[in-house]
């Protein structure tokens, strides 16, 4: 039955037309029309978004500078001078003329920059870990404060002027020795795990080594670079001390030595956390060559300085303590990957 014509339940629907209002095309820009707030089936195909009166919303708020340097996406240095063109002309003039290191940094930095790229090519941040584990990063974090803390405070109460400079000494040394023991220990502790791992598992583990041997030949090839083209470029200042494309050379040289240096600085700290990018090989890697090298550097520290100062029972504990406490993390993080993630020395 129906009423009128039009349907059981009333006239049919949609009616004819536009209940709303004119249904568009709207003008590109400008407000909408009262009459019609939103088209019932959809915005028209000429307006560039159903909400242009009240939109559309406006991009997320770019991160900050520091953030991006964190993240490792560095601003251009025409995004940094962007932001310098804010200062006042009188805080620039103190800058040009007591912040000289500021100015030679400001003209480096295009250097700095393609270096950190080069760097992450190489030695990509993603594989300092493979399997992560909030908890025991959170106790190594704490075992390094308390470690620091401790040298701190033995300096403090027994330490002379000769054993700070001697413990600057060490650090640097330390930061010298690291890439170098590194490479010498990797093969060793790969050889270990090679041995203790089944025949079925080597052919994949050998796989993953590729991308170790390619971080290897850059990294070193760079290290060793640095110093051959410095001395080549004394060498040739001294046998031409007047010649003017000699100088033209040397100055040149000076752009591939910066970019050199900026490589081998900035990566590494993540060549150093990825033993070159071995960690791909197998998990456990990262905490065996950690406990290996801890004792390495109590001995080498052992053999070239001197005890740290104070009581006898102090200066044993400050030799000792720090490997050993860093061993017990090392057994600890196995034992959390054989728990936790089925990782085993055997596969």
């Amino acid at each position: 039955m129906t009423i009128g014509g039009q349907g059981p339940y009333g006239p049919p629907w949609p009616p004819p037309g536009n209940p709303y209002g004119p249904a568009g095309p709207y003008p590109p820009h400008g407000p909408r029309p009262p009459s019609a707030p939103f088209p019932p089936y959809g915005h028209a195909p000429d307006h560039p978004h159903p909400y242009a009166p009240y939109g559309p919303y406006p991009p997320p708020p770019r991160p900050s500078l520091w953030r991006r340097f964190r993240e490792d996406e560095w601003p251009t240095l025409r995004e940094l001078l962007g932001i310098v063109r804010r200062i006042p002309g009188c805080i620039w003039g103190l800058v040009l003329c007591c912040g000289w290191p500021f100015v030679v940094l400001l003209l480096t930095y295009p250097l700095a920059r393609s270096a950190r790229r080069a760097s992450l090519l190489v030695f990509p941040v993603d594989r300092a870990r493979r399997l992560l584990d909030p908890d025991l990063v959170l106790l190594q974090k704490i075992r390094a404060g308390l470690a620091l803390a401790a040298s701190f405070a033995i300096l403090a109460v027994w330490g002379t002027s000769e054993d700070w400079e001697e413990a600057q000494d060490q650090f640097t040394l330390r930061l010298m020795t690291t890439p170098w023991l590194l490479l010498l220990t990797a093969p060793l502790v790969l050889a270990v795990l090679f041995r203790f791992a089944p025949p079925a598992a080597r052919p994949g583990m050998w796989s993953r080594l590729r991308p170790a041997r390619r971080a290897v030949l850059c990294y070193f090839g760079a290290f060793t670079a640095v110093p051959a083209l410095l001395l080549g470029m004394f060498a040739l200042h001294r046998k031409f001390p007047d010649s003017v494309p000699v100088a033209v050379l040397v100055v040149a040289l000076l752009a591939p030595v910066l970019w050199l240096v900026f490589f081998v600085v900035l990566s590494s700290p993540t060549a150093v956390r990825t033993a070159f990018n071995t960690t791909q090989v197998h998990a456990a890697l990262p905490a065996l060559l950690t406990g290996v090298l801890v004792w390495e550097f109590a001995a080498l520290n052992l053999a070239i300085a001197e005890l740290p100062p104070g009581p006898p029972l102090v200066r044993m504990s400050a030799l000792l303590g720090g490997p050993a406490s860093v061993t017990a993390l090392v057994w600890w993080e196995i034992r959390r990957l054989r728990t936790r993630f089925g990782v085993s020395l055997r596969g």
